[in-house]
Order: structure tokens, then C-alpha cells, then sequence
């Protein structure tokens, strides 16, 4: 989907903060191969692929972001790391005047209130009437993790509330594939949603083990690493403003993830155990996760079918043998 600027096309000035794994390293090589000159900010935890001009901020501080950026300015800002208010605020008073568009990466975790049997529009979520709340411990790791739809809630409403700022809330299904899925959710022992399940989902049926599913087994939307990485590099080109969705087309549930896995696995089998209350597996819900991706169709994004990327996905992130 990538396209190269054609002759006489001025290049961009694209800023990607964070961007230094899994997606977001995808978006930065999709820029770099479209000719865009790319700017990456971060903490110096990684250097940037070559061809990218690395910058060195702690983007909570406002004079260090400040101090970094010095009179630069850009034609769009892709927000890769944006979790709390606080951190929305600094970017809205740090960049405004300084890009023509600011994209934040947002989460499908901003509907955690707006439970729906139906996909969800990006109209049952207004940010401009999400209340902020700057007094709460955003400065807390623990308390962001705990917190990450309400911080990202709360972090679009600080965006939207200058309405002369251009800015994107992309609000990401849950992404799926890649051999460097730092999630954990389908086999990682590392990963920050261990405590919602226990075992991996693989390693689970690898041995026969149950695995906890609700009753009422929730279906949600799912995007590929790839698929997002292409609507983040489209979107940073266009000019429509305010939330949009991102998520392919159709919804997974717990089963629905499990079959697939299973089928990649050799001797793989599914137990089910059904739970009323307590820990479920990382892909249960206790409500729906579906968007509706009607708004970024329209747009002009053509997004894939969730079956037919499913199962390459989950061989990239268990390896060709499902070990």
C-alpha cells in the first residue's frame, strides 16, 4: 500500500513519537520507503532505523520535548505513545503551530462504557464531553496500565477540546500477528496481560489445559500488524480530523481465536472451562469490543477480512511449527 513520492512531490516532515517497536517501527518504514523525511523522538531506548533523524526527549517533560524539537516544525506528527492527559496537554500546547496534523494512536479500549451489541461508530464516543481529570496519579505506571482506556479517553478529550487543533484519534482494535508480538496474549510469558488468564492461550492448549471463557462468549474486532501499520501511514496523508476506527472487517470470539490456534498447533486441542465470574483468557470480555469501520471506509481505506489474515497471523507469532 505503500506509494513513493512522484517527481516534483515535496517531500514531507513526518515526527513519529515512540515508534520503536512492533507497528510502530512498521509505520516509520513505510514513511522512510515513500520518501517522507522522518523525525523519531524518543527516550533513547532504540535508534531509529537509518534514514531517520533521532531526537532525544522525555516527551512528559515539557522542556525537554521543547529543548529537542528546537524550531522545528512538521507537516505531521504520528503520536505513538500518548497514555494520559497530562501527556495530551504538553503535546496540544508544545505542537500547536508547529504541525499541520497530529495523529494519536488511541485504543477500542475507549469504549469500555459504551457496551453495544452492535459495532460501535465513533459518534457513541464524543471526546468533547469525556471529563478530565489531571488530579489523578498519571505519573504512576501501575495506575496508567490499570487505567489505559481511561487514560486514552481522557487524553482525546485534551486533544479535542481546542477545536482549531488538527488533530486523530485512531482507536485501535486489538492488533494481532508478527514474530515480535510483545503482547503475550497468544504465547508470551512476559506479557502485561498474563494476570487476565494465567498460562498463554497456546501453552494452554498445547497441554489440554482449560481455558476460562464467560458464558456469554463476546465477540470483538481484531487488526493486522501490517493492516494497522498501512491505516496509520494512509491516515497521516489525509485531512479528515476527530476519531476514526480502525479494525478489519468482522469480529472473533474466544472460540473463535482458540480454533485457529489449535489448528496451527500439531495435536492442539480446546478445552473450555465456562466461568460466571473471575479470570477469563486475555482475548474474553465481559462486554463487546466491536468497532464499526464504516467512517474510515468512506474515507477511502480498504480494510481485510479478520478469517482470512487470522491464520497468518497466528503462525507468525507462533512460528511455522506452532512450537
Amino acid at each position: 500500500m505503500v506509494m513513493e513520492k512522484t517527481s516534483g512531490v515535496k517531500a514531507r516532515e513526518v515526527l513519529v513519537i515512540g515508534g520503536n517497536r512492533y507497528f510502530g517501527k512498521r509505520l516509520i518504514a513505510r514513511l522512510l520507503a515513500a520518501g517522507d523525511r522522518v523525525t523519531v523522538l524518543n527516550r533513547g531506548s532504540s535508534a531509529p532505523p537509518p534514514g531517520a533523524v533521532h531526537l532525544i526527549a522525555d516527551r512528559t517533560d515539557e522542556r525537554s520535548l521543547t529543548e529537542a524539537l528546537g524550531p522545528r516544525t512538521f507537516d505531521v506528527v504520528v503520536d505513538q505513545v500518548c497514555y494520559t492527559p497530562r501527556q495530551a496537554e504538553i503535546a496540544r500546547r508544545v505542537f500547536t503551530g508547529r504541525t499541520r496534523r497530529h495523529v494519536m494512536t488511541s485504543t477500542v479500549e475507549v469504549y469500555e462504557y459504551e457496551d453495544s451489541a452492535a459495532p460501535v461508530e465513533e459518534t457513541a464516543l464524543d471526546p468533547r464531553t469525556v471529563t478530565v481529570d489531571l488530579g489523578l496519579p498519571w505519573e504512576e505506571p501501575e495506575f496508567i496500565e490499570s487505567h489505559y482506556g481511561e487514560g486514552k479517553r481522557q487524553a482525546e478529550a485534551v486533544l479535542a477540546a481546542d477545536p482549531e487543533f488538527p488533530y486523530v484519534a485512531v482507536r485501535v482494535a486489538h492488533v494481532l500477528g508478527g514474530a515480535d508480538d510483545f503482547t503475550g496474549r497468544l504465547d508470551l510469558p512476559h506479557s502485561r496481560l498474563r494476570s487476565r488468564g494465567g498460562t498463554p492461550i497456546a501453552t494452554r492448549i498445547r497441554a489440554a489445559e482449560p481455558i476460562a471463557v464467560p458464558v456469554t462468549d463476546r465477540s470483538a474486532t481484531y487488526i493486522h500488524v501490517e493492516e494497522i501499520a498501512d491505516f496509520l501511514f494512509w491516515a497521516s496523508g489525509e485531512d479528515f480530523t476527530g476519531p476514526v476506527n480502525a479494525a478489519s472487517n468482522g469480529r472473533l470470539t474466544t472460540r473463535d481465536l482458540c480454533a485457529a490456534i489449535a489448528a496451527h498447533i500439531p495435536q492442539g486441542r480446546t478445552v473450555f472451562q465456562e466461568v460466571e465470574v473471575g479470570e477469563v483468557s486475555p482475548f474474553s470480555f465481559t462486554r463487546s469490543y466491536g468497532m464499526d469501520n464504516s467512517r474510515a471506509a468512506r474515507l477511502g481505506f480498504p480494510f481485510g477480512d479478520v478469517r482470512q489474515w487470522l491464520p497468518t497471523a497466528v503462525a507468525e507469532t507462533l512460528g511455522k511449527d506452532g512450537r
